[in-house]
């Protein structure tokens, strides 16, 4: 085998493949044209000298070796990801302090990487960052025991606190693998039970506002306050749930155990920000808004996107025209 007709794009291409099965999806999933996406796949295979994709079947299938090899690609181009993210410049020099909330959904990637980024452009600076939920960073930034903080938007700004959009996170469906879920077959209540995020997390308020409008009431029998366990219980087939894709995304040790879909009425989700007072606004919020999308976007969007197409258009950047 030689590395040589390897590429990041036959590679972007291997993995939306895999992810979607379809030559088409594939397509626009990496922006290529569908005939420029097999000669890619038939460039990496021919530099490999192995098949990936048993091309007979459809939708498409990876073989043996191809079920091998992605893994080995999602964590090499996570890794390349990273690296893109991590080589934003800040000029932070002139900081004398900075205080930061972070909504506890990134506590496993961004939070860890966005600290380190931080740290690098800072020099002399007292620096503190802490996660919570997004009401708890509301509450901090409003009464300015923060300087900035990113969290999932909680309603009306109160007045002298500016917001930066950074990523709408739409709500979607995650059944235990098996379960057809579908815009004409949604969960009915005396089925499979519906699994609640505890009801003082903002994310509960918002699903259940929505369930409100459809008119469904579902039995409130199970209420989990942590994202990972109502994964787990998914996964074990207790029951569905309604997340985010930001939120599956964390949850990735399940993903072969759980069947994710569009949701089976009107759709609706949340917006990621950064938050900061009047007083705070300048280049500095902006500096760390424009991280953050590169963050997200590499980190989490992309990877999403490649593995739930029907996300497309919905699970997006906001306010970042020059990333």
């Amino acid at each position: 085998m030689s590395t040589k007709g390897i590429t990041i794009r036959g590679l972007e291409v291997f993995e939306a493949l895999a992810a979607s099965g379809s030559v088409a999806r594939a397509a626009e999933r990496t922006g290529l044209s569908q005939p420029s996406v097999s000669q890619q796949l038939r460039n990496l295979e021919t530099a490999l000298d192995v098949e990936l994709v048993d091309h007979s079947r459809r939708p498409m299938q990876l073989t043996p070796a191809g079920k091998l090899f992605r893994a080995r690609v999602e964590n090499a181009l996570s890794e390349i990801r990273a690296a893109q993210s991590e080589l934003t410049v800040m000029d932070l020099a002139h900081v004398t302090s900075l205080s930061i909330g972070i909504i506890d959904d990134f506590d496993d990637n961004i939070t860890p990487r966005l600290a380190t980024i931080l740290a690098d452009s800072l020099t002399g600076c007292r620096f503190r960052m802490i996660t919570a939920s997004s009401h708890e960073l509301a509450a901090l930034i409003a009464d300015k025991e923060l300087q900035l903080a990113i969290s999932a938007r909680t309603g009306d700004m109160p007045e002298g606190i500016i917001e930066y959009p950074l990523a709408r996170d739409p709500f979607m469906i995650v059944a235990p693998r098996g379960h057809t879920i579908s815009a004409d077959n949604p969960p009915a209540p005396d089925q499979l039970p519906f699994l609640r995020y505890e009801k003082q997390q903002l994310i509960s308020t918002q699903i259940e506002a929505q369930l409100a409008r459809t008119g469904i009431t579902y039995p409130d029998r199970f209420e989990i306050g942590s994202h990972l366990a109502l994964m787990a219980m998914v996964a074990r087939g207790i029951g569905w749930t309604i997340t985010t894709p930001l939120g599956y995304m964390r949850a990735h040790r399940f993903h072969s155990e759980v069947q994710p879909a569009p949701l089976p009425f009107e759709p609706f989700s949340r917006q990621i920000s950064l938050f900061t007072t009047d007083d705070w606004a300048g280049t500095v919020p902006d500096d760390i808004a424009r991280t953050m999308r590169r963050l997200l976007k590499n980190q989490m969007i992309d990877p999403a996107l490649a593995e739930l197409p029907f996300l497309e258009g919905a699970l997006t950047i906001l306010g970042g025209h020059d990333d």
